[in-house]
C-alpha cells in the first residue's frame, strides 16, 4: 500500500469515527437523558440500550479513528449501525414528513456501514496503533 493509500485509510477511520465520538460524549455527559430518549423511542431495557449506546459510541469509535483493534472495532461499528438504523429510523412504520427524514437517516446509515465493512476488509492502514503494534498485517 502506498503512503497516500494509509493517508486516505487514517482519514477514512477519522471520518467514520468522528460521527459516533460527538453523539456517544452527549450520551455520556447527559445519560440520563439519553436513557429518556430511548424509553421515547420504545427500545426495551433502555438504561441497558444507553449503556451500549454510549460504549459503542465512544470506546469502539475511538478504537476504530485510532486504528486499535481495526477490524473486529469496525465490524462491531457496522451491526451497531445496522441495529439503530432498524430501532430508530423504521421509515417504513411512518408517513408524511417524518417518513422521508427516517428514511434519509436510514440510508445514510447504509453508507456508513459500508464504510465500516470497507474498513474490516481494508485493514487499518500503516498509521494506526494495529500496525505500530504488530497486530495487522502490512
Amino acid at each position: 500500500m502506498s503512503g497516500i493509500d494509509d493517508g486516505i485509510l487514517l482519514a477514512a477511520r477519522v471520518f467514520l469515527a468522528a460521527l459516533f465520538l460527538v453523539f456517544g460524549w452527549r450520551k455520556l455527559t447527559d445519560f440520563p437523558g439519553t436513557v429518556r430518549q430511548m424509553a421515547r423511542d420504545g427500545l426495551p431495557m433502555p438504561a441497558a440500550a444507553a449503556a451500549v449506546a454510549t460504549f459503542m459510541e465512544l470506546p469502539v469509535a475511538f478504537a476504530v479513528a485510532i486504528g486499535a483493534f481495526t477490524r473486529p472495532s469496525a465490524l462491531l461499528m457496522a451491526l451497531y449501525t445496522l441495529g439503530t438504523s432498524l430501532a430508530e429510523h423504521r421509515f417504513w412504520a411512518t408517513t408524511g414528513p417524518e417518513q422521508l427524514d427516517r428514511m434519509e437517516a436510514f440510508f445514510k446509515n447504509l453508507g456508513i456501514m459500508g464504510g465500516f465493512l470497507l474498513l474490516y476488509i481494508s485493514g487499518p492502514g500503516r498509521y494506526s496503533i494495529d500496525m505500530a503494534s504488530g497486530l495487522a498485517a502490512p
